[in-house]
């Protein structure tokens, strides 16, 4: 059975995403304390709200420097991939960005709206997947996740799956044990628990 470690980063679907693990039979505790998350068999970044309050919370638990060292399988969630990368637009106020972990390259810009695709981007969209992975085992353009967020990732070499919202949205990301999903699969019913076991799986 995986033991699975979830960061505590403030974020509101923390109880839910640990029900989603239960559900799938993994044993998820909530916490920042790095040896506890050091020690797991698989570690989860999830994220609502803001970069800069998420950052914050981060770097006063002494896990900003860390988790880039970890070596088993990690996954970012929502804000949660978005902190992966080296910085993000959404800053505090007189600030021009917030410095996040630098596991992944790029910056995280604000979404452009328009007339049909207004911010935040919210609702379900399905994946197109463009290079293969472990955690998209099974998945094909049929299968849709539920999305909720205002800023977005680069695209680049280590984007597996983008979405459509206008504009290509980087969806899934990876680079070595680390890997980002810019939805919610705690709220993507059956495909989202299929993306959960497959992460499990690795």
């Amino acid at each position: 059975m995986a033991d699975v470690a979830v960061i505590d980063s403030g974020g509101a679907n923390l109880a839910s995403l640990r029900y989603a693990l239960q559900r799938l039979g993994a044993s998820a505790q909530v916490t920042t304390d790095f040896a506890r998350i050091e020690r797991a068999s698989h570690v989860l970044l999830p994220g609502v709200g803001a970069a800069f309050d998420a950052m914050s919370r981060l770097k006063a638990a002494g896990l900003a420097d860390r988790i880039g060292t970890l070596r088993q399988p990690v996954l970012g969630i929502c804000l949660g991939m978005q902190l992966l990368f080296e910085s993000s637009a959404e800053a505090e106020s007189g600030q021009s960005a917030t410095p996040c972990l630098g596991v992944l390259p790029g910056h995280v810009a604000r979404l452009t709206a328009d007339a049909d695709h207004p911010v935040p981007h919210m609702g379900w969209n399905s994946l197109e997947i463009l290079q293969p992975d472990p955690l998209l085992a099974g998945f094909g353009s049929q299968d849709y996740m539920y999305f909720v967020h205002s800023y977005v990732a680069p695209q680049s070499a280590v984007t597996l799956a983008v979405a459509d919202y206008g504009r290509k949205v980087p969806a899934v990301v990876r680079r070595d044990n680390f890997r980002g999903v810019q939805f919610h699969p705690e709220r993507s019913a059956r495909a989202g628990a299929r993306l959960l076991a497959n992460f499990l799986a690795l």
